[in-house]
């Protein structure tokens, strides 16, 4: 698992983190800025200081689950954190994530919109709900190998664990997503193979994001580069890196 985090763009308004997968962005009453603290403790010290982030002076735009990588916005000041926020809610902010799956998804590109709900048996989990609340996200396959497929992935909605339960309820839960899809890393034969597709964490990266022109920080794209972790689990599936 990755233990480093980069800083991917800064400037006097915000400042976006490439999120390490096992870094925890849970906020509790009792702990308000341990996510911030979190994050920015896993930079190191040179990015700290080359970008004067000072935990204390900075505030968290979005989260991502403990075991996903990718880009993490956070902002500087408390209007840029209001107008930032807005966006996100009002569904402004496109974001795209990759995913290794199980299977080969059928077509390869597509839209899957089940409405989703609380697990009223696991507090943990997400589940498909008809008394839910809608979500719809969108997939298109980047590359294929015998057991697992590489999707790119545009969230339309921003429902707890949406993206890993669309893809668990159509059958093709995300590689290393115990809670949603379970190890099947066992079926496959080749030795190689099946250890890199036991990763110990979602393949799931926020690879990219984009904020439209409009506001007080301006239009801004922003790509999180692959992980090692998942670099490696496509090479030894013999699936091309995507194009950044």
């Amino acid at each position: 698992m990755n233990t480093a985090a980069s800083v991917l763009f800064s400037d006097e308004r915000l400042v976006a983190v490439a999120k390490p997968a096992g870094v925890s962005l849970a906020t509790s009453r009792r702990d308000p800025d341990g996510a911030v603290c979190r994050l920015i403790a896993a930079l190191d010290d040179v990015e700290r200081a080359r970008h004067d982030l000072d935990p204390a002076r900075l505030l968290l735009v979005h989260r991502l689950d403990v075991g996903t990588s990718g880009v993490v916005l956070l902002a500087r000041d408390a209007e840029a954190h209001r107008e930032l926020v807005a966006a996100f809610t009002a569904r402004r902010v496109s974001k795209s994530y990759l995913a290794l799956v199980w299977g080969r998804p059928r077509p390869p590109a597509g839209r899957l919109e089940q409405p989703l709900g609380p697990d009223r048996r696991d507090r943990r989990r997400m589940v498909v709900d008809p008394a839910g609340r809608s979500a719809r996200s969108d997939y298109r396959t980047l590359g294929r190998a015998r057991h697992v497929t590489l999707l790119r992935l545009e969230p339309q909605t921003g429902r707890t664990h949406q993206l890993r339960v669309h893809l668990a309820d159509a059958g093709h839960p995300i590689v290393g997503d115990d809670l949603y899809g379970g190890p099947r890393h066992r079926g496959v034969k080749d030795p190689g193979l099946r250890r890199a597709l036991d990763p110990g964490r979602p393949l799931l990266h926020a690879w990219r994001l984009h904020l439209p022109p409009g506001h007080a920080v301006g239009e801004l794209i922003v790509t999180a580069p692959l992980p090692a972790d998942i670099g490696a689990v496509l090479a030894a599936a013999g699936i091309p890196l995507p194009e950044p």
